[in-house]
């Protein structure tokens, strides 16, 4: 299941990844409370740190940046992607209540509309993406992997049987095979509020990787992972992909 959320605002933080997980929050807690604290909390207090089950991206349409701002000169556009009929059943209720967004007390958006997305289907076992969101695939060091490391395939593999067996309640049916066709390193910034606690650093960077592959494996697999997303932080604003053609 696929919706696109249009909203107009003036300006957009050139670091929106949490702005987007802020959305979220408040759309989900809108609407069901207990479900929003099975979601993202674990022992009433601490953060849930299991894998979620949707992707999201945003798409600035007609825009200008300056410094650590996109001036918007037409809209920006929400794009959550889940297999997950409960969240997203959540999602769109808590945001169909949402009209105006504040964020930071420095940024607006005023919802235009909602639109449902037609997915696309998977009937073959070699599928060519585009990233929507950049990947991001890391080791058990948590060290960001470049696309050309020997345990690339490895370390995505580890991730997306994670992924699926947290969704559906078992993993991959086949090993996957990725092919990068035309992927190229994005350098992603990220304000984040536990890492600026506990470094006295402001911005965490997160070396990814955006552009089109081609991901080969079992159909059931692919198809699950095409409404997932590919790659660790999917819940944060990365791997969100589409297929060409």
């Amino acid at each position: 299941m696929r919706m696109s959320v249009e909203y107009k605002t003036d300006k957009f933080p050139l670091m929106n990844q949490m702005l987007g997980v802020s959305l979220i929050k408040q759309a989900i807690k809108e609407v069901d409370e207990e479900y929003y604290n099975k979601l993202y909390l674990y022992n009433e207090n601490k953060a849930n740190k299991q894998t979620k089950n949707f992707c999201f991206s945003f798409f600035m349409k007609d825009f200008e940046k300056k410094e650590d701002v996109f001036v918007i000169k037409d809209r920006v556009i929400f794009n959550i992607s889940s297999p997950d009929y409960s969240f997203m059943v959540n999602l769109y209720n808590g945001l169909l209540k949402i009209n105006e967004f504040k964020y930071k007390n420095e940024f607006t958006l005023n919802k235009v509309r909602i639109n449902l997305v037609k997915e696309k289907e998977v009937t073959s076992n070699a599928v060519t993406f585009n990233t929507l969101s950049p990947i991001f695939i890391q080791d058990k060091n948590h060290k960001a992997l470049e696309i050309n490391d020997e345990n690339y395939e490895k370390e995505l593999n580890y991730i997306a049987n994670k992924t699926l067996k947290n969704y559906r309640g078992y993993g991959l049916k086949e090993v996957l095979k990725f092919k990068q066709i035309n992927m190229k390193k994005r350098v992603v910034k990220e304000d984040i509020r536990v890492f600026r606690e506990n470094t006295k650093k402001t911005i965490f960077y997160v070396n990814a990787y955006a552009g089109i592959f081609q991901l080969e494996g079992d159909v059931n697999d692919l198809n699950d992972i095409y409404m997932l997303g590919v790659g660790f932080k999917r819940g944060q604003g990365f791997g969100m992909i589409d297929i060409i053609g």
